[in-house]
């Protein structure tokens, strides 16, 4: 018998929920958007196979609900469905990157129907909108839960087992402990990015070339400053008392390295450099975490016609995709580097393994 499953909101996170869940054939899936353009597309694709713009008569069909809107509208979608004269019982869960709030409003229904598991799948790009959706976009990502009113175990099963194509990694956390953690690991991060950027921006005043300096290393680790901004703004509003908190520790913490810095406390330097390189060489490289990750090779090139072209061509006839490329140095006459960025670490490590069979000079940095 199949089941009827209602995804409201068809944009990177939902689309790709979509396509996942359209594998199977004992899955009908409606979408749900206030873009008809959205909805236009996910047809056309294949991701769903009925499309709406009227969200309560979607509800009174669905088995599942999953709430794939920034978190403002899926807490605006929840109110409403207190309202929605359901007659049989939905499970509904959402995909917030902030839990708290989101449950805080689950606990406040009263439709008897309705059971409410938060979610949380902690993947991303950092493009955005259903063109960006992937299928393979939660393989190996974490994907938290938040059991909340009415939800047995029973029920969480049953979401898991609709959602175990996605090859994510369940993990259940209280709604506080997952926003304290993803405050730091992500949320906190985002904020810091921009400041970065932003000081950058300033200095370029002082400094016209300062752009062409910042192309290598610093738009690494500013690549997030490049996502959505109303999302993390929303992100940002609805986990904002952890933030305060983060930020609070955060000043303290670069007082404190001023003053090392100032006084040239040489030895606490480096040993502050190193406790951060071990922990940091010390996480996990397989899984995917808060943050998008980036799988990289690093590879010398020719200045010479065909060079990048024959790289390209080699892993493509060894069916690889590549995630991006970019050209990080090169000069005339002069050997330069070329990245390219894979989805996955399995990917990578093949990638490498071919382009050294064939003579290239490739590395991996951590």
């Amino acid at each position: 018998m199949k089941r009827t499953i209602l995804i409201a909101g068809l944009g990177l996170i939902g689309g790709s929920l979509a396509k996942v869940i359209a594998q199977s054939s004992e899955n009908h899936i409606i979408g749900y958007d206030v873009k008809e353009e959205s909805l236009e597309y996910a047809i056309m694709n294949g991701m769903i196979h009925e499309a709406t713009t009227i969200f309560t008569d979607a509800a009174q069909k669905a088995d599942i609900i999953l709430l794939a809107a920034p978190i403002t509208q899926s807490i605006r979608l929840i109110e409403e469905l207190d309202t929605v004269p359901l007659t049989k019982d939905v499970i509904v869960s959402d995909v917030s990157s902030v839990k708290s709030t989101i449950i805080e409003t689950a606990k406040t229904l009263t439709n008897k129907h309705i059971a409410f598991i938060g979610g949380h799948p902690m993947a991303g790009s950092h493009k955005k909108g259903i063109e960006a959706a992937k299928e393979y976009l939660f393989e190996n990502a974490i994907y938290v839960l938040t059991p909340s009113i009415r939800s047995t175990e029973q029920k969480v099963e049953t979401l898991k087992e609709l959602l175990k194509s996605t090859s994510s990694r369940f993990v259940v956390l209280n709604p506080d402990e997952h926003d304290e953690m993803t405050g730091v690991v992500s949320h906190f991060p985002h904020l810091i990015a921009s400041s970065l950027v932003h000081q950058a921006k300033k200095w370029q005043e002082t400094h016209a070339f300062l752009p062409n300096l910042a192309a290598g290393g610093f738009r690494d680790i500013t690549r997030i400053a490049s996502s959505n901004p109303e999302l993390w703004q929303d992100i940002f509003y609805h986990n904002r008392e952890k933030l305060s908190h983060l930020m609070d520790e955060w000043i303290q913490e670069m007082k404190e390295i001023k003053a090392l810095v100032e006084n040239n406390e040489k030895s606490k330097m480096i040993t502050y450099l190193r406790n951060a390189k071990n922990y940091r060489d010390g996480l996990p490289v397989k899984d995917k975490g808060a943050i998008p990750a980036f799988y990289d090779i690093y590879v010398d090139i020719a200045d010479k016609p065909g060079a990048i072209a024959s790289i390209v061509l080699l892993l493509a006839n060894k069916k690889i995709s590549i995630k991006n490329i970019e050209i990080l140095e090169i000069r005339e006459g002069i050997t330069g580097a070329l990245r390219l960025s894979f989805y996955t670490k399995e990917t990578q490590q093949l990638s490498l393994y071919i382009l050294g069979n064939h003579g290239y000079e490739a590395m991996i940095q951590d």
